[in-house]
């Protein structure tokens, strides 16, 4: 919903991304009405100070929210046109570029992409439950139940170590605001241990409808992403669903209420797995978010044109089309626990960043830790030690040649047995403590996957030549990883 008229609006841009998304706003013109105000809808937004309408057009992408605006402010009805959503019909458009924006996510073969998302409100995913600060933790966890859970998002973080690292890629959705209001420095000091463990943060003005579309489930509130999500047909869990300040008549009120739950006390892995092999989307969404997808350009320069009164171009009325976005592949810096089994010319390979606790599962485990730990004492533990060149500068005069920095590496940390330096999207070089190098090159996988992989297959098969290809088994899914002696 959008409102159009010569003279600024009275209060400020919200930044909400959907018409009617149901927040309840206070109420100045219908203090005195007995009935909860309709967010956009009701006379304090809509009418004037003498009661008419603020605006001379009243943009709805829905009729059902034609209705609504009859019952809650009847006044201003006749200012209302049906123009569509042009924000979901840029989603729509762009949706056949789903691979390429997986690729710019980093998403690789057999990973499924997760996006958590989080709107503005004290009981959103990223709030903190919208009470007091009065120290009662117990009352606050209790408020869960009620639909207004509490610090819901430090309990999901937590959960993240539960998810093998190349079966599960993680980003995140926050909304403009939050980021406006906490500042970037506080967000990114509060998520740190999850970007450490790969956690990507999206861009919420420009890259946010991309990750949407490359998402293979959201984990999210009561926030326009979740709802877009559920539109297009993608498995949403429904984290904080707000229903205390969401009007309950809303569309959106009516998707959390039947949108599956996500409960951040119980075990993640097990809900992501339920929702993304099967899981209920509810219809609402995609019936309710326009009544005429793909005609909003059209509808609303015919409005803004004849508005101004003037002539509409004879061309026909076109949307931007979502970019690509640059490229943001996931880089653990956390240590990884990583458990295999070896075959002869197979290593089943699941790894885990930032584990607390020794996964469950057979096989042999090592510890791979990257150089740029946040604890430089998991260096001194590691069986792996992990190092990335710069994407655009793949021979960077700071690391040196592959085999200097890894013996450098190696000659700090006597415990470590292999060193590898990821020089490229799909290779890395790997050094053990004899001098001896190898190219590696796995198409799909994660470089340093492939090197955890080699490095178990040389501790199963002491003293045997190395084949000339791996497979290495990640998930459901067999990545063939060519080894190469380097010279």
């Amino acid at each position: 919903m959008a409102t159009i008229r010569g003279s600024p609006h009275r209060t400020p841009d919200t930044g909400h991304r959907t018409p009617d998304t149901g927040h309840r706003a206070p109420s100045a013109l219908g203090a005195d009405t007995g009935a909860d105000p309709v967010f956009g809808l009701s006379p304090e937004w809509v009418l004037a100070e003498d009661g008419a309408p603020v605006a001379d057009a009243m943009v709805l992408s829905h009729p059902t929210q034609l209705d609504r605006l009859r019952e809650s402010c009847p006044e201003a009805a006749d200012t209302a046109v049906l123009c569509g959503d042009p924000c979901f019909d840029r989603i729509l458009a762009a949706r056949p570029r789903r691979r390429a924006f997986r690729r710019a996510l980093g998403v690789r073969p057999g990973q499924r992409l997760v996006l958590l998302n989080s709107t503005w409100n004290p009981t959103s995913l990223f709030g903190d439950g919208g009470g007091d600060d009065d120290g009662d933790d117990d009352a606050r966890v209790r408020d869960a139940s009620k639909g207004a859970p509490s610090d819901v998002l430090p309990l999901l973080l937590s959960r993240l170590p539960e998810l093998p690292v190349d079966e599960y890629r993680i980003a995140a959705v926050l909304h403009p605001n939050v980021w406006h209001g906490h500042g970037p420095g506080q967000i990114r000091l509060w998520l740190d241990g999850a970007a450490r463990a790969g956690l990507t943060l999206v861009d919420p003005v420009t890259d946010w409808r991309q990750a949407l579309i490359a998402a293979d489930a959201v984990v999210g509130d009561f926030g326009s992403v979740s709802y877009y999500a559920a539109a297009i047909g993608t498995p949403v869990l429904v984290a904080a669903p707000g229903l205390t300040v969401v009007e309950q008549a809303s569309q959106i009120a009516e998707f959390v209420r039947e949108a599956p739950r996500l409960d951040p006390y119980a075990p993640l892995r097990p809900q992501l797995d339920s929702a993304l092999t099967g899981g209920r989307v509810p219809p609402g969404p995609a019936a309710l978010t326009t009544s005429c997808p793909g005609e909003s350009a059209g509808r609303l320069r015919e409005l803004f044109y004849r508005l101004i009164g003037i002539l509409e171009p004879a061309a026909p009325a076109l949307l931007d089309p979502l970019p690509l976005p640059a490229h943001r592949p996931a880089r653990a810096t956390a240590p990884l626990r990583v458990l295999t089994e070896v075959g002869h010319r197979e290593v089943s390979l699941r790894r885990f960043a930032a584990a607390r606790y020794e996964p469950d599962g057979p096989g042999d485990g090592h510890l791979a830790v990257h150089e740029d730990t946040l604890d430089p004492g998991a260096l001194e533990l590691a069986d792996l030690i992990l190092q990335h060149t710069p994407p655009d500068r793949p021979d960077d005069p700071r690391l040196g040649p592959p085999r200097q920095w890894a013996a450098e590496v190696l000659d700090r940390h006597r415990s470590c047995a292999l060193a590898a330096l990821v020089t490229g999207p799909d290779s890395c070089t790997a050094v053990d403590r004899t001098g001896r190098a190898w190219e590696l090159t796995g198409h799909g996988l994660d470089p340093a996957a492939a090197a955890s992989a080699l490095l178990a297959w040389r501790a199963a098969h002491s003293g045997g030549a190395e084949p000339a290809e791996l497979a290495v088994r990640s998930g459901g899914t067999v990545h063939r990883v060519e080894v190469t002696p380097s010279r």
